[in-house]
């Protein structure tokens, strides 16, 4: 892209979303491309393989005091198609066998783009300063295990859909901050659901965001099943060094 037309295109996105944006951007990427583009993905989930998962930006909407949330319903009255999210986490350090007592935090946007908690201002338009859905935090279980049932997130501009998850050790202390993406293409959970009321009339596909753009080999893509009437499930193996 010529210098100025990128520059356009940097002054177009800023009028729109230009906290999200650059907020949500993996540290040290800069990528011009923040409007909808990017094509339905092809790249297979590798999601399992003992492999540590990349450390991301908690974004600018991470739960104000995670530990007011321990629930399993994170849908907190939101509505939009059911999402079971089964999320394993596995200690890099011992073969990725299951790592039991780990915290397990997850917050998404919902069916509109939008995060409870922030709101009101040039960062999120809509005002959820007051209500706390779609967050939440699980404490794992012998297998490593949390499950989550949530909706299925919604998308805003410049980023694919997306999950975010930040896992502690037992003690508290930080091991892990990342995000699952979503797979895409004919048949796809995303294809399905088709932005809900939004359409993908300006998506950004995983191979155009700022996020997941490296992620050649598809590790943080997680593997999903169902429809719309059954709603759909997640799983997710997140490996950390504990």
């Amino acid at each position: 892209m010529e210098r100025k037309n990128f520059i356009k295109s940097l002054m177009i996105g800023a009028i729109s979303t230009p906290v999200i944006i650059e907020a949500c951007k993996k540290t040290g990427i800069t990528d011009g491309n923040t409007s909808g583009s990017g094509t339905p993905g092809t790249i297979a989930s590798t999601n399992g393989t003992c492999t540590v998962a990349p450390t991301e930006t908690e974004g600018p909407f991470p739960t104000k005091v995670p530990a007011s949330y321990v629930r399993s319903d994170i849908t907190d009255g939101r509505t939009g198609y059911k999402l079971t999210a089964k999320i394993t986490i596995g200690n890099i350090n011992n073969n990725c066998a299951a790592l039991a007592g780990a915290i397990v935090d997850i917050w998404h946007c919902d069916a509109e783009g939008n995060y409870s908690e922030y709101g009101g201002t040039g960062m999120q338009s809509t005002n959820y300063q007051s209500v706390h859905f779609l967050r939440g935090r699980q404490t794992t279980d012998a297998n490593g295990l949390v499950t989550f049932t949530s909706i299925f997130p919604g998308w805003y501009s410049g980023r694919a859909t997306h999950i975010h998850v930040h896992v502690y050790n037992a003690a508290g202390n930080s091991l892990n901050v990342t995000q699952i993406a979503f797979p895409e293409g004919s048949g796809s959970s995303v294809a399905l659901v088709n932005g809900y009321s939004k359409g993908m009339s300006g998506y950004t596909y995983n191979n155009a965001d700022n996020v997941f753009s490296d992620d050649k080999t598809g590790v943080q893509i997680a593997a999903v099943t169902g429809t719309l009437a059954t709603g759909f499930d997640l799983t997710f193996k997140l490996n950390v060094k504990a």
